[in-house]
């Protein structure tokens, strides 16, 4: 197995570290109703996912 023969400087791990971030999902309309949901998922407003009705709307 591979290992390091040097130890990692410590300016080197943080700029490592600062790319590793979550981003925001991105959101699109529900064509129904015109909320904005996760693409790709029943929409939680109206409760319809590709012009169909598939759950019950809360």
């Amino acid at each position: 197995m591979a290992v390091p023969k040097r130890r990692m400087s410590r300016s080197n791990t943080r700029s490592r570290r600062a790319r590793w971030k979550a981003t925001a999902p991105g959101l699109v309309t529900c064509p129904q109703c015109r909320e904005p949901k996760l693409p790709h998922a029943a929409c939680p407003a109206c409760g319809t996912y590709n012009r169909r009705q598939v759950i019950a709307a809360s």
